[in-house]
């Protein structure tokens, strides 16, 4: 599985970061990015979480 955040729709809500923050972290300004784009299967069912869960539907799993 691979997931990324779409800059343009990501707020920085941080959402993802609770989540699962073994996959996604915050940058300096504020804004969600994924540390770890191709996730190990111990960590795909809180991504998926953490795609549902975003507010502004940033997260694209694939």
């Amino acid at each position: 599985m691979k997931v990324t955040v779409d800059d343009d729709r990501c707020r920085g809500h941080g959402v993802c970061c609770s989540v699962c923050p073994e996959v996604f972290d915050l940058s300096d300004d504020g804004y969600a990015v994924v540390d770890t784009p191709e996730v190990p299967a111990e960590h795909e069912e809180a991504v998926r979480s953490a795609a549902a869960l975003c507010p502004e539907h940033a997260i694209t799993v694939t």
